[in-house]
């Protein structure tokens, strides 16, 4: 599904009306309408509901959305600000002119134009954030900030009208976040914006609902974006039905590169997501003291023995595979970071680095340029900055993420809540399953193997990341149904990867 910026919805919307042939009016009486409709299913008429309207399209949509309560019985407090008399938009001026006409003197309403007596708000109200919408094009100011604070201080339940007054849509870098409405509840339109899927901002979106408006679909379909949320029939249109005389070679030949003394449990729950997943023949380079780990813990997956008994020393490729993945558990040992060095010097195809492998790239910066073309990294947020310089916000990892992908020419799985997947091209693919229960050691390791499984059964590369990532989350999902996501483990997702496959191929 599209993730549409802003200005990408205010096109659709105009092509909407147009197509439809009816006035902006006609579409902001849609929208109210969706938002009454979720409001009145929430509370009671005996609810004490306080609207805040700006004197934008967003104003004009709480107005609405305050006569439709008016009509099923509520009686909310409106204040409209309209601090620069007669500064309304054409649809604000309407809107409050279709609530006096409709509520007459029955409810409080305020035309704020100079001074402001803000209401006193309680744990006990509901606020509807009705200030700016999308249209926002600079940080908010002046009287707006304090109106801000005291809301977000006032302990009210507070719902936004499309997005948080204050937060802009995609790029927040500069935005005091102090002057943006916390919502407890945002009703946005037709899509989630992209700020939405950054942690800075999950205090200010609260709970979000995507409401329906009814926008047109062929409009939709045809507004470009860089920006995409990955659901299950994304997924499930990939995926493919294994074909009943096929042999292992079929699916692919995977080497794992993985452990070390104490950490191979990493290059164990890799294996067994690659295996799991669906990888013909998986081989694992690992240290020799691994040996008996990996034959009791993985029997179906081949041994491979580093001459160091403890540390992967050198990678030297033995037979030529349908893709090499490395990093899990290899540790930071100076044989291992020469072995790293030699490896990316020389390896003339795509791979998958992970974990060790990045931070062994971390410690020698001037290995980046050399990672082979169309290669895969997948980092965590801390692993991201040792590469890439220290960020204070997933947006920054974001923005950074897509500017050194395209320079590097490699595709980034920025690991979190939201997992995204940062191709050169400049697409960015949001992943939406998985659970905080994920958030657990070894769950890198098993997306390590689940990836580089779907590259080895002649997935195509970008798809693989996608496709991996979705399933990886998906597995993490079925587990917490199971285990809860207190009780969940790494191995509670490779043993229900499985039955996520089956899920998506229904």
């Amino acid at each position: 599904m599209k993730i549409f910026t802003n200005d990408g919805l205010r096109r659709i919307g105009d092509r909407t009306i147009e197509k439809e042939n009816i006035v902006m009016l006609d579409l902001i009486e849609r929208a109210a309408s969706a938002v009454s409709y979720e409001l009145i299913s929430r509370w009671r008429t005996s609810k004490r509901f306080v609207i805040f309207a700006g004197p934008g399209d967003n104003g004009a949509d709480a107005l609405a959305v305050a006569r439709m309560m008016y009509e099923q019985g509520y009686r909310p407090d409106v204040y409209l600000f309209n601090i620069r008399s007669a500064q309304l938009s054409p649809c604000c001026l309407a809107n409050r002119d279709r609530l006096l006409a409709t509520v007459g003197d029955d409810i409080n309403f305020i035309e704020v134009i100079q001074t402001f007596d803000p209401p006193a708000l309680d744990e006990n109200d509901v606020v509807v954030d009705g200030l700016f919408g999308n249209g926002l094009r600079t940080p908010l100011k002046g009287g707006y900030t304090a109106l801000v604070q005291y809301i977000n201080s006032s302990g009210a339940y507070v719902v936004s009208i499309d997005i948080p007054s204050g937060m802009f849509g995609e790029w927040n870098v500069g935005n005091d976040r102090r002057n943006i409405i916390r919502a407890d509840l945002t009703l946005t339109y037709q899509s989630k914006r992209l700020a939405f899927y950054f942690a800075e901002n999950a205090e200010c979106v609260g709970e979000c609902k995507v409401l329906d408006i009814e926008l047109d679909r062929e409009s939709m379909a045809r507004t470009p974006t860089d920006f995409y949320l990955i659901e299950r029939d994304d997924v499930h249109e990939v995926m493919r039905p294994r074909n009943p005389f096929m042999n292992k070679y079929d699916n692919g030949t995977l080497l794992l590169i993985a452990g070390s003394y104490g950490m191979m449990g990493a290059a164990v729950l890799a294996a067994r997501g690659a295996l799991r997943t669906g990888a013909g023949l998986v081989t694992v380079h690992a240290p020799r003291c691994g040996y008996q780990v990996l034959q009791t813990a993985v029997p179906e997956a081949l041994f491979e023995p580093d001459r160091n008994e403890i540390v992967t020393s050198a990678i030297d490729l033995r037979h030529t595979y349908s893709v090499v993945a490395l990093g899990p558990g290899m540790g930071l040992n100076d044989e291992t970071l020469e072995a790293v060095h030699h490896f990316i010097m020389n390896f003339k195809r795509p791979c998958l680095l992970d974990a060790d492998a990045l931070n062994c790239i971390a410690r020698r910066p001037m290995l980046l340029k050399s990672i082979p073309a169309r290669s895969i990294i997948t980092p965590h947020a801390v692993e991201f900055d040792r590469l890439f310089g220290e960020h204070n916000t997933d947006e920054e990892r974001l923005k950074k993420a897509i500017d050194v992908s395209k320079l590097y020419n490699i595709t980034i799985v920025l690991k979190g809540h939201y997992t995204m997947t940062v191709r050169p091209d400049s697409k960015v693919y949001v992943n939406s399953s998985g659970n905080a229960g994920m958030a657990t050691p070894g769950s890198g390791d098993v997306l390590t193997g689940v990836i580089s499984a779907l590259i080895a059964q002649n997935y195509a590369a970008d798809w693989s990341v996608v496709l991996g990532v979705y399933l990886h989350g998906l597995a993490g999902d079925l587990a917490a149904q199971e285990h809860g996501t207190y009780g969940m483990v790494a191995s509670d997702i490779v043993d229900h990867l499985g039955k996520a496959i089956m899920e998506v191929m229904k």
